[in-house]
């Protein structure tokens, strides 16, 4: 067996390669595909009762199921990171999570109008897939990489993610626009589409799995040897309470947390209802020219994020990481005011191309920085679940209130000025960020 050699090409490469294999759920299931297949289930304003929501607009639904499973997330993360910071054993429960995500993702072939409750259920799983791995993905980064490395390797693990989940959105789009060409029968134009976009979500758990296996051939396995118990399974949420305390002793890195906590309401909530956003708020003038309209929308902001995550990268080794993220929450705040008037496809893809451009460096740089800033420790895992249950946590927040004055006011374009009202709050929190620990 290889010896492990921290910072070595080979396995930064393997790691940065995990988003190519996981970044095609993200794109297609979470922002592109399913979104519009879902929206294709229903008449435009029909309200359906799912549980205890009743009489709720169907894309409000959606938004709700997708704020729950980050719940979920945010609970049993720090559980399974404090067995896998015990054990050592972060490749096991990165790979767990991964066939999770994967298999449900495919299982969403089967999502049916009728059987609202098995279908969410797939959705919800796919999703506790996805964000569970990232968080021993996320953890593994200061164990693999120096920190001169970080923000290089972290913004090439997302331009990977956002290149490799292009070339298979292609490949899906192909198959919606020309499903003849692919052998796709129906009745109608409309049932081969819905076809197509069922095989889609096929093809997404199955790249996810299968490129995967690159990453867990050259991650390391950081055992520690000892067996999990009882005390284990409370120990993580412990561990984050003292990943908590320790913050006292650093007031660079409590305020980092505290403001990245207030931005990333905004920031992943954008990233996950602007497709449904698009959907609803935009005059696109037909069911052909918005599905169209909406994919080449998904495909602009994933084209323009390759370029602005190397930008953010490289503008960060010259003014530093937090004045870069001060200037990106800047733009973010132009870019939702901005939004609040749009009505017109032109209009919304140019607020899709200005999202592109800041939303692979927002959290790019956001990971590095934390990494940066922690202190020196081999409990990595412990300080990436609190970054990421800290994210989940905001992402809950800030998908519940979308969906909630959305759901008040009967317009999800007043939820925007709850997510502006989060960027001015997390640009604010970013100035009293200091340069060095205090």
């Amino acid at each position: 067996m290889t010896k492990f050699i921290k910072g070595s090409k080979k396995v930064l490469n393997a790691w940065a390669f995990y988003d190519w294999a996981n970044s095609v759920y993200n794109l297609t299931i979470v922002s592109a595909l399913f979104p519009i297949f879902y929206g294709a289930l229903f008449l435009k304003g029909e309200a359906i009762d799912f549980l205890f929501l009743e009489n709720k607009s169907y894309d409000i639904v959606l938004i709700y199921v997708t704020a729950f499973g980050y719940l979920v997330v945010s609970i049993i993360s720090p559980i399974l990171s404090g067995i896998a910071d015990y054990t050592g054993n972060k490749k096991l429960f990165l790979r767990l999570f991964c066939y999770i995500g994967s298999i449900s993702s495919m299982m969403l072939y089967f999502f049916s109008k009728d059987n609202l409750e098995l279908s969410f259920l797939f959705y919800a799983i796919a999703l506790i897939g996805f964000w569970g791995s990232l968080v021993f993905y996320n953890s593994y980064l200061p164990d693999i990489a120096y920190p001169e490395q970080q923000d290089a390797i972290s913004a090439k693990g997302f331009s990977m993610g956002y290149i490799g989940s292009v070339v298979l959105l292609v490949f899906n789009l192909a198959l919606v626009m020309f499903p003849q060409s692919f052998g796709i029968k129906g009745d109608t134009a409309g049932e081969m589409k819905m076809q197509a976009m069922r095989i889609s979500f096929l093809t997404v758990g199955i790249w996810w799995f299968g490129f995967s296996h690159y990453s867990y051939k050259y991650l390391p396995n950081l055992k520690t040897g000892k067996k999990v118990t009882s005390e284990v399974l409370v120990n993580g949420f412990r561990e984050l309470s003292k990943v908590w305390k320790s913050f006292t002793e650093s007031m660079q890195l409590k305020r980092f947390i505290i403001a990245f906590f207030v931005y990333s309401m905004a920031v992943q909530t954008v990233m996950t209802v602007a497709t449904i956003f698009g959907e609803k708020e935009i005059n696109w003038g037909d069911e052909d020219n918005k599905s169209t309209g909406l994919i080449v929308s998904i495909l602009l902001i994933q084209l323009v994020a390759v370029l602005g995550a190397q930008l953010t990268s490289k503008l960060s080794s010259k003014i530093g990481n937090v004045k870069t993220l001060i200037l990106i929450n800047g733009i973010w705040i132009g870019l939702c005011c901005y939004a609040f008037f749009v009505y017109s496809p032109f209009q919304f893809y140019i607020a899709a191309a200005g999202v592109g451009m800041v939303m692979g460096g927002v959290q790019a740089l956001s990971r590095s920085t934390y990494s940066k800033f922690l202190p020196e420790t081999t409990d990595t895992t412990s300080y990436f679940s609190f970054y990421d249950v800290t994210e989940k946590c905001a992402m809950v927040i800030g998908l519940f209130l979308y969906g909630f004055i959305g759901d008040m006011t009967g317009s999800s374009r007043n939820s925007i000025l709850a997510l502006i009202f989060f960027f001015i709050i997390g640009l604010i929190l970013l100035f009293r960020v200091p340069k060095k620990n205090e």
